[in-house]
């Protein structure tokens, strides 16, 4: 029998929506010659649904959801709708409803990509964001609205568990890379949650032999990112500072809009979900020009994820093989539309060896 995965599609909104069929069309080449299924079941959620029902999604989307192996997700985002609707009506409550506590974002320059900055060329490294806590807690609130003593209140919550997860999971990681750890924090200048996630994160490395840590506060560490890319291996970091340094990464590696992530629930009792980093792209939307290599990479991961290693690594080959061979969109210097590159793809994962 046919190995079968449900997958959630949300292609959301801007370039989404054109991104997403374009990494389904290579997702099911490899699926094909790998011998599984993928079966996909579309959600039109996203910013037009918000502008005919007032919702991102309907009320039982995350029961929807939650029958699903994974989560495919293209873009969130619409200048015209404020980001307090846009991301607090999907994205963040996919990821809490699932308990997708780890965002995993790997960074490496890809053949045939330049760097803006020294050493771009040669990074390769792993960001391990906490993804449920911290600074994007919603808890605080506004009081005296549009009146001269208007305030605003929000809270950063940082639990022992919540850092120790986050903590094991980037050691585990390391242990089979390079065996580096680097924290991230800023304990010199927020004085409760900073220096507790430091000693939490030191106390967990600490039953890891053989990884070492290394702390490093997030100012130094951006400024270091760009005059050393390839002094780090495995980032672990807050919600915040793991979302900003992962673009600032991504950006070191030749583009955003190469940078997959993937919010994981690695107890796998529900069902994680993969994205690009990029966005929704609004300045670019409908113009056929987005990278779709993002979004093919995060699918990659969502077949690791799935225990699908093999055809993973095959797509990736596939996307790394025809960037080498010059075929570029125009974010890394190319002339290739989103469809060119996709048929590049198509055209070459049946030149690569039969599994």
């Amino acid at each position: 029998m046919t190995r079968q995965h449900d997958i959630a599609v949300i292609a959301g909104d801007g370039i989404g929506l054109e991104v997403v069929p374009a990494a389904i069309r290579c997702l099911d080449v490899v699926a094909d010659r790998h011998g599984f299924d993928l079966a996909w079941r579309e959600y039109p959620w996203g910013s037009s649904y918000f502008r005919q029902h007032g919702a991102m999604m309907p009320a039982d989307a995350l029961d929807q959801l939650g029958r699903n192996a994974a989560i495919f997700l293209g873009a969130v985002g619409d200048p015209e709708i404020p980001d307090t609707e846009t991301l607090w009506g999907l994205l963040i409550p996919i990821r809490r409803r699932f308990h997708q506590y780890i965002n995993l974002r790997p960074v490496r320059a890809l053949p045939g990509v330049s760097s803006p900055v020294r050493g771009g060329g040669e990074m390769d490294l792993v960001i391990v964001r906490e993804n449920v806590e911290g600074e994007y807690s919603e808890v605080g609130g506004r009081m005296y609205r549009g009146q001269p003593a208007e305030a605003a209140i929000q809270e950063a919550i940082f639990t022992r568990a919540g850092i120790t997860r986050a903590a094991e999971f980037a050691a585990r990681l390391a242990s089979g890379r390079r065996g580096l750890v680097t924290s991230v924090t800023k304990s010199n200048g927020i004085v409760h949650t900073m220096p507790f996630w430091d000693e939490v994160v030191a106390e967990t490395l600490a039953g890891h032999d053989g990884v070492r840590l290394e702390k490093i506060l997030v100012d130094a560490m951006a400024a270091k990112l760009v005059l050393a890319p390839t002094a780090f291996d495995v980032i672990v970091a807050s919600n915040l500072f793991g979302d900003i340094l992962s673009d600032l990464a991504g950006a070191i590696a030749g583009s955003i809009g190469v940078a997959p992530s993937a919010n994981l629930n690695p107890e796998r009792t529900h069902p994680s979900m993969f994205e690009p980093v990029h966005g929704s792209a609004p300045d670019i939307a409908g113009q056929g020009i987005a990278n779709p290599v993002g979004q093919m990479w995060a699918g990659a991961m969502m077949l690791e994820h799935l225990g699908e290693t093999a055809a993973a690594a095959e797509l990736v080959t596939a996307f790394e093989t025809v960037l080498d061979y010059g075929v570029r969109t125009r974010d890394l210097g190319g002339t290739a539309g989103t469809s060119d590159f996709t048929e590049a793809v198509e055209r070459h994962l049946p030149s690569l060896p039969r599994p």
